[in-house]
């Protein structure tokens, strides 16, 4: 019921489902009998100049979303390996993602606030990162879903949320300030730990994935190694992020908190919660795998759990995992909050569970 849960066997149990199963493809870029996604972009050339106009280059990366879609599937229905992909003379689709985002850095815009910070002059937004991006740590994770274990797991430095029961608060709230680091090192770290200490994935946390964007697609450019790609994410981004992380992700690993705007803004300082977040998992059905998590909050199953999972259960019924998490515990600043001061009870578990399966749900990680 909890996502520490480890079953040794969980990837295993994958198989039945084929590639066309709810993380079947997943399962099998891990067994090396797929391509990961961002090999297969890697795949993809491009017909424009790096250096032209902003609104060409999105131009020809919306024009080659379609073609990509098409090989990851021409290559899936094939069932062909990543040693078959073609190569690419010339710049390629990860190249064009990547000098999207750079250029994104002068206005930054990545996630939903839009604060427009030239991070490329050290200027910050709400995420507080300059241009640069800082790893609090990385290591193999045996505490996630069992299909993901053993997970490579980046934390990164820097929030775009303000949680005030952040369990991760140094990391969010940046009291560590972590080491520096640059894509070219983290594909060396991601390919070591695939090779060597044979991990499942690379899953992007923090802190938030979302505003080392630019640097996780570097991060992917230099890497040459067939790994799945997990964006675990509180799913804030940008509509622009989305698009350049079209492609690139293999398993969006997707945080859905509060089920209105009210609570979003109260306990997370966001605005435009529910419409923004409802928005990026639909994309990211489009676009990849979904594995959605909602953690049961105290007093928080009318205003929060009811809504989200009637959403899921109208959007995606059981076309994705869902993991309802119990193991919420005040943090933080959660103790001025008179409504999540205490510990989530095992009856409210227990209904959150009740209403997934009244509403028809049943592909629970459990």
């Amino acid at each position: 019921m909890v996502s520490w849960f480890v079953r040794p066997d969980a990837l295993t149990a994958l198989e039945g489902e084929g590639v066309k199963g709810a993380l079947g493809r997943y399962a099998a870029v891990c067994r090396d009998e797929r391509a990961a996604r961002f090999l297969v972009v890697k795949s993809v050339p491009i017909k424009v100049s790096l250096d032209g106009r902003d609104k060409d280059l999105w131009a020809e990366h919306d024009a080659r979303l379609g073609e990509l879609r098409a090989a990851v599937a021409e290559l899936d229905a094939a069932g062909k390996e990543p040693r078959d992909l073609p190569g690419t003379p010339g710049p390629s689709m990860m190249d064009l993602k990547l000098e999207l985002a750079n250029r994104m850095l002068r206005s930054c815009r990545f996630c939903e606030r839009r604060c427009g910070a030239d991070r490329t002059k050290g200027k910050r937004g709400f995420c507080n990162l300059d241009r640069g991006t800082y790893l609090s740590t990385e290591f193999i994770h045996m505490g996630e879903e069992g299909c993901f274990v053993p997970s490579h797991t980046f934390f990164f430095i820097g929030c775009t949320f303000y949680c005030v029961f952040c369990q991760n608060w140094t990391v969010s709230r940046q009291v560590e300030k972590g080491a520096p680091v640059t894509g070219r090192e983290l594909a060396a770290l991601a390919k070591r730990r695939r090779l060597l200490e044979k991990s499942r994935n690379i899953n992007l946390v923090g802190g938030e994935p979302t505003p080392n964007l630019h640097t996780i697609l570097d991060m992917l450019a230099h890497l040459d190694t067939n790994v799945p790609v997990l964006w675990n994410s509180n799913m804030y981004m940008s509509s622009e992020a989305m698009r350049l992380l079209d492609g690139c992700v293999d398993v969006y690993l997707a945080d859905f908190k509060y089920g209105n705007d009210a609570c979003g803004w109260r306990l997370s300082k966001v605005r435009g919660y529910w419409e923004v977040t409802r928005r990026n998992h639909l994309l990211a059905k489009d676009q990849a795998e979904v594995l959605i998590r909602h953690l049961v909050m105290p007093n928080h199953l009318e205003c929060c759990t009811r809504p989200i999972l009637q959403w899921i259960a109208e959007h995606f019924g059981n076309t994705v995992r869902l993991n309802i998490m119990a193991q919420y515990r005040p943090e933080f600043e959660a103790l001025d909050s008179p409504d999540i001061g205490r510990r989530v009870s095992a009856g409210e578990v227990q209904r959150a569970f009740e209403i997934a399966r009244e509403l028809g749900l049943t592909n629970l990680d459990l």
